[in-house]
């Protein structure tokens, strides 16, 4: 069991946790969602994903975006998991991100579908 993100206090009183596989989403999510320059002691953590919102559409834009997820997940999660594919789909008020990746420690094969409101 894992802390669960974002931090709270279960029903207990206790901190809350989560299983393996839902704390390596909250991972994931973590370093997509955080831009670069907000974590204290931590100025390159982050993926700057949310920057890219407010640029014109495009495929180059599609690709690089791709590329910078894979790129930021391998710095930070690269002991964890390995990525096998990513995609990115934008409309007026979210941002969704498909990530499918293997877990090193179990092998086993997953994807997070995270979706983010602008």
């Amino acid at each position: 069991m894992s802390l669960d993100y974002p931090f709270r206090i279960d029903s207990r009183g206790r901190t809350a946790q989560t299983s393996d596989d839902d704390h390596i989403r909250d991972l994931i999510e973590q370093v997509l969602f955080t831009g670069p320059g907000e974590r204290v002691n931590r100025p390159t953590f982050g993926s700057g994903l949310l920057q890219l919102l407010f640029m014109p559409t495009s495929d180059e834009l599609a690709t690089a975006t791709q590329f910078l997820i894979q790129g930021a997940l391998q710095q930070w999660l690269g002991d964890v998991v390995q990525v096998e594919a990513v995609a990115v789909e934008r409309d007026d008020a979210a941002i969704r991100v498909n990530v499918q990746y293997v877990v090193r420690r179990t092998q086993e094969r997953q994807v997070a579908q995270l979706t983010r409101q602008v």
